[in-house]
């Protein structure tokens, strides 16, 4: 086992990978910003390297300064959290490379699963069920036209290295899409450095509906069930539950089934997330493999047991997994909602700045991930999540009370947050029914 742990990020997640470190005898290093010198998880890491500037590129972002980091603090492993470098196979290889373990999946692995369009081929190839599209990249308007012709519009252009909504439109007919593919391709050239496309049929009200798995490097895979993130604006997800409401049980196992055909098809290890959107007759096709932790994993914890972070470490450092798929059942009902430091009355407008006040909602079957306090000052140079507010009942019922109990709870002054709107989205009746899909939260309360 590890000895000492770099964690190559900041915030909430930061802080949870240092509290799984401390309970299994590992030492954390922290690495920060001068933005986040602050910071809860410099205070709480048994070492701390400042990176570089408040900006993500000087400092989260500069590979030879965390490495150095490691290699001064003389770390074993090296792990990436969510967002920032999660996801770059040449981190990660840069990692290896330097003597350093990577929690996560390996960098070949990492860089196939990166590429959308390469990601559907390999769904293709493990029998997990894709939305009708192209045949590889689009790499003119006229192949464009004569695919969406023969798989029917509307269509939707998706960036093959696309995340977060850049570089997707959506084209009702021929015309549009001429000039939706020219936008998309320069939107994912700006934002990833890549400008290829694929069209894919538009499937227009699904659900989200996502798989964590787990894989350790003797050949065992499991998935630990699914998680509903169909409550999203601008497709960044804003509410996150487990197990999915009205999601038959033969789809359960279905989607759960598929999730580790693709994964044990890529030739994974670690923890990873297998995301499909569901259409109203409960039909399931395969979107993306996020090859990290996700900001949701609290959800799957709470309804598994499962601590995802210290199974993440036991599986780097060569363990096998601690459980089989037979031992991993579902235990009550999870919700979590992401705590932004926006303002929603302005259309969800940052709002950074110095919290003056703050008090955390506790009781039975809340848990609160967060890297914030009283005096704590929220910079504007990252995402503006400041918790995360989980809670687990026995029920969906109870959860989503003692949710908006809790909610009620959180004290925050000198900045907004998003907790109140989130109390409005937990009494729509579509919320309540667990009927609602990707565009609820457009529809019914923001109309764009």
């Amino acid at each position: 086992m590890f000895q000492k742990v770099l964690i190559a990020n900041r915030g909430e997640i930061a802080v949870r990978i240092i509290r799984a470190c401390r309970e299994m005898g590992i030492q954390s290093v922290a690495v920060y910003s001068t933005a986040d010198a602050d910071s809860m998880h410099v205070q709480l890491a048994d070492e701390a390297y400042c990176v570089g500037g408040p900006k993500s590129a000087e400092s989260y972002l500069k590979i030879d300064q965390i490495i150095a980091a490691a290699e001064v603090a003389n770390v074993d492993a090296i792990h990436p959290g969510y967002g920032f470098l999660a996801e770059n196979a040449h981190f990660n290889e840069v990692c290896r490379e330097s003597g350093f373990e990577f929690i996560g999946p390996s960098p070949a692995a990492m860089e196939k699963l990166g590429d959308k369009n390469t990601a559907r081929s390999m769904a293709i190839a493990s029998d997990v069920p894709v939305v009708p599209g192209s045949d590889g990249l689009i790499e003119d308007d006229k192949a464009a036209i004569a695919t969406a012709n023969q798989i029917g519009f509307p269509v939707l252009i998706k960036a093959t290295a696309g995340g977060g909504g850049k570089g997707m439109r959506v084209a009702e007919n021929a015309e549009a899409l001429e000039k939706a593919l020219s936008q998309a391709r320069t939107e994912a050239q700006a934002a990833f450095g890549n400008g290829g496309v694929y069209l894919e049929r538009y499937i227009g009200s699904p659900r989200h509906v996502e798989v964590q798995v787990i894989a350790d490097q003797h050949g065992h895979v499991c998935h630990l069930f699914e998680r509903d993130c169909s409550v999203q604006r601008r497709h960044q997800k804003l509410i996150e539950e487990a197990p999915s409401p009205n999601l038959p049980d033969a789809k359960r196992k279905a989607i759960c089934d598929a999730a580790v055909r693709m994964i044990r098809g890529a030739d994974y290890s670690n923890a990873g997330t297998v995301e499909f959107i569901v259409d109203p007759n409960d039909d399931f096709f395969f979107i993306e493999v996020n090859a990290r932790i996700q900001v949701e994993h609290p959800v799957t914890e709470m309804i598994t047991g499962v601590d995802l972070i210290k199974e993440q470490i036991r599986v780097a450092a060569g363990e096998e997994l601690s459980f089989t798929q037979d031992q991993i059942t579902v235990t009550g009902h999870a919700l979590e909602c992401r705590i932004n430091a926006e303002n929603p009355d302005k259309n969800f407008m940052p709002n950074p700045g110095t919290i003056s006040k703050f008090y955390a909602p506790g009781g039975l079957g809340v848990r609160f991930d967060s890297h914030v306090y009283g005096g704590y000052t929220v910079p504007p140079h990252y995402d503006s999540m400041i918790g995360k507010l989980i809670v687990h009942r026995p029920t969906r019922e109870e959860a989503i009370a003692t949710m908006r109990r809790a909610l009620a709870e959180i004290q925050t002054e000198g900045i907004s947050t998003t907790a109140s709107f989130h109390d409005k989205v937990l009494q729509h009746p579509e919320f309540v029914s667990g009927k609602h899909d990707t565009k609820f939260v457009e529809r019914e309360f923001t109309g764009k």
